[in-house]
């Protein structure tokens, strides 16, 4: 029963205990996912149903489900990335989404850091080649270098920039493409991603997914970063045609890669495991204990705030009033 004078939320699929409880405390938190009948449950509160708290496991929210809640005003999501939200159709209906950006940009640019060294200096062969016992018969390969790499940023948003700061300690080139030059920055500029692509070694994909970025990184633009190029992907798995990467691979048109998300997740492609030149992530970009835990209280805030204040912290641009 819900309780008097508490906010109807609705959480359509579980999300992280912390961020459960938080929105016990504050709201009439709806779990959908534990109901018999969710469909049914759904249809006999959707005409109070004020708020959405989503997550990935959600999968696509839209008109369909804007159209069954009627009172809807705004949907929290938790992660940086919003295309599984139709926010147009949001904006339409005057309902606010939000994100939650900016405290996951530092953890996500340590990991891409970290992702790049693997996949050059081969560090998960060389752990396994240590744990295999294979040290006392010959010393571990040498393997590719960071120095004296141009690196190629595709997308220079928050996490982008925060990428290329750390960069900069490395002492390598850096160059990038996005929609449009960005006025305050110093780096070079390329007017497409086969062109920052020919110009760089080592080539980082850190764009938002949605229709606007599949496939963005194709067969052409992998045979442009050439036989020497590492491509290392912590954005999204649509935003590279995973076909094609894997063909340029496996008939060595570039190097190596390094990848923390797929096509098809938790499914990776049988090929791309059984690649040595390959370091595989289960898109871990956000995920330590810190960092997700932040991510969920802005999800809680943005929420309180909305409903003390009728604004909301972090609304995405398609929604901003």
């Amino acid at each position: 029963m819900t309780a008097p004078n508490r906010t109807d939320i609705l959480m359509p699929a579980p999300m992280a205990r912390g961020v459960v409880q938080a929105l016990d405390q504050r709201f009439a938190l709806h779990r959908l996912w534990e109901q018999s009948d969710p469909d049914r449950y759904l249809t006999s509160i959707a005409p109070r149903i004020r708020g959405m708290a989503v997550g990935g496991a959600a999968g696509r929210i839209d008109a369909g489900w804007f159209d069954r809640l009627p009172a809807l005003e705004i949907v929290a999501h938790f992660g940086v990335g919003y295309e599984t939200i139709d926010a147009a159709a949001a904006a339409a209906r005057g309902i606010t989404v939000t994100n939650t950006p900016g405290v996951l940009d530092a953890e996500v640019a340590d990991l891409t850091i970290g992702l790049l060294l693997a996949t050059l200096r081969r560090l998960p062969q060389a752990d396994r080649f240590v744990r295999d016992g294979r040290w006392p018969g010959g010393p571990f390969p040498l393997s590719p270098s960071l120095r004296g790499r141009r690196v190629g940023i595709l997308g220079l948003g928050a996490i982008g920039k925060a990428v290329a700061r750390r960069l900069e300690g490395f002492d390598v080139p850096i160059a990038y493409h996005g929609r449009s030059r960005q006025p305050d920055v110093s780096y070079a500029y390329h007017e497409s991603p086969t062109g920052l692509a020919a110009a760089s070694d080592v080539l980082i994909a850190i764009v938002p997914g949605g229709a606007g970025t599949r496939h963005l990184v194709d067969a052409a633009v992998l045979d442009a970063l050439g036989p020497d190029g590492v491509f290392v992907n912590v954005a999204r798995g649509s935003v590279v045609d995973q076909d094609a990467l894997v063909a340029a691979l496996a008939e060595r048109r570039i190097l190596a890669a390094g990848l923390d998300v797929y096509a098809d997740e938790p499914n990776v492609p049988e090929a791309l495991v059984a690649m040595e030149q390959v370091v595989l992530l289960p898109h871990l970009g956000s995920a330590s204990e810190r960092t997700r835990a932040a991510m969920g209280r802005l999800v809680v805030d943005n929420l309180a705030t909305w409903f003390t204040t009728g604004r909301a912290l972090t609304p995405v641009a398609e929604t901003r009033g």
